[in-house]
């Protein structure tokens, strides 16, 4: 079997905990910061879990993670 290759964009925004969840940050969080408002900044800043219905996806694009 040959190996499968991984996906460039999703190996830049997702991690594999060691229990299995899929971690990334959340978007909105690098220009145009004056009109946001300071509460949602601040809750952009937190990391994030992947939704149960998507970490299939997101681990076949990240095989070796």
């Amino acid at each position: 079997m040959p190996k499968v290759k991984t996906h460039s964009g999703a190996k830049k925004r997702f991690r594999v905990t060691g229990s299995g969840k899929v971690k990334y940050q959340h978007t909105n969080k690098r220009h145009r910061l004056t009109q946001k408002a300071h509460k949602r900044k601040r809750i952009l800043r937190n990391g994030a879990y992947s939704d149960s219905a998507d970490i299939k996806n997101v681990k076949q694009l990240i095989p070796y993670k």
